[in-house]
């Protein structure tokens, strides 16, 4: 069998078929003839190499361009600027803020210090404590108003309570009453210390208005009664000078705190824990009947809760590491008040065995 070239019409070639099918040869937008497929590989490219050593077509360089040293593909440039690109309606670079979002209300412009961002004065975390909080406050017109609340029933259960020790001290059929019937003393601490549970554990008890404000007012009738009776065992002189020593020590330490910059909220934890050996002492001093312990169980008792006094007092002002929430008021005015009342109640009884 003979191995001929077969005769079939190949492209590129001068046949009158081709030429009538497809026409003759057409040049394309380059100037090129379209490739010769029946050429060998030692065939000569169209076109001298460029200076890589590729085959490529001259083409004249795009707008805003230079010549390029590569070879340019066969298509049609589109009607697209190529480059430099124009820049869009916004600035690409520096960047710049846009405006800011009136939902938040925050100034773009601000610094972290102001008292829109949580620097400065601290961020208010609750830490699911209620009572002791940091609190950012940005409007000063709700403290003031919370410490004229705080102190204006701080006031009236403080004149409650004085009004009882006077009557129990100067009224001699009562004073001779109560301390025939000394199990009344027992019938209102009992009263006193279901109160003071109740508004010190629960929290939306006391938040609850006018509940709080009832629950409140029985505690102080209790603990008026109690201070009233403890009162009516010692000398009128006595009562009067731990009085007078007890608001003089209270006016200072208040004022004190509130001009101090050092935080004595940061010593609460100390301060409970020297409560807790002040009661074991208290429960020494009872077995223990020796008036110089006495004396210095009633001198720890009256520093402490002076110190209680400072503490409870910034935490009221709200500008230290802790704070009280503008809803406790009732809460913070029964800090204050038991604070007072326990440093009466220890003066009087170091002023009662000096004179004895």
């Amino acid at each position: 069998m003979s191995q001929d070239k077969p005769n079939y019409p190949i492209m590129g070639e001068n046949n009158p078929l081709h030429n009538s099918v497809y026409g003759p040869p057409k040049i394309d937008a380059f100037g090129m003839p379209p490739p010769n497929y029946s050429q060998g590989p030692g065939a000569p490219p169209y076109a001298a190499p460029g200076p890589y050593t590729q085959p490529g077509y001259e083409q004249p360089p795009a707008p805003g361009f230079g010549p390029s040293p590569y070879p340019q593909g066969p298509y049609v440039q589109g009607p697209y600027v190529q480059g430099p690109y124009v820049q869009g309606p916004y600035p690409q670079s520096p960047y710049q803020q846009g405006p800011g979002q009136p939902a938040f209300g925050v100034d773009p412009n601000a610094s972290v210090e102001s008292p829109g961002y949580h620097g400065g004065d601290g961020p208010p975390s609750y830490d699911g404590n209620d009572e002791f909080v940091n609190f950012g406050w940005e409007d000063k017109s709700i403290r003031r108003a919370f410490i004229r609340k705080v102190f204006m029933v701080l006031t009236v259960q403080l004149l409650i309570t004085f009004s009882f020790v006077a009557i129990f001290t100067f009224v001699t059929d009562v004073k001779v009453f109560v301390r025939r019937n000394k199990w009344t003393y027992y019938v209102s601490y009992v009263v006193f210390f279901v109160s003071l549970i109740v508004l010190s554990c629960c929290g939306e008890f006391r938040r609850k208005h006018p509940w709080n404000l009832v629950a409140l007012s029985i505690l102080t009738l209790s603990l008026s009664y109690m201070v009233g009776m403890i009162a009516s065992f010692h000398n009128t002189d006595a009562v009067i000078m731990a009085v007078g020593i007890t608001a003089v020590v209270c006016f200072t330490v208040v004022i004190f705190s509130m001009q101090s910059k050092y935080d004595f909220t940061s010593c609460y934890g100390v301060l409970f824990v020297c409560m807790i050996v002040l009661l074991l002492a208290s429960i020494l001093c009872i077995f223990i009947q020796n008036k110089i312990l006495h004396i210095v169980y009633a001198s720890l008792g009256a520093l402490l809760f002076t110190c209680f006094l400072a503490v409870d007092t910034q935490l009221l002002l709200g500008n230290k590491k802790l704070s009280i929430s503008p809803e406790e008021y009732v809460f913070a005015a029964l800090n204050l008040y038991t604070d007072i009342i326990n440093i009466f109640l220890y003066i009087l009884a170091l002023v009662g065995h000096t004179k004895e």
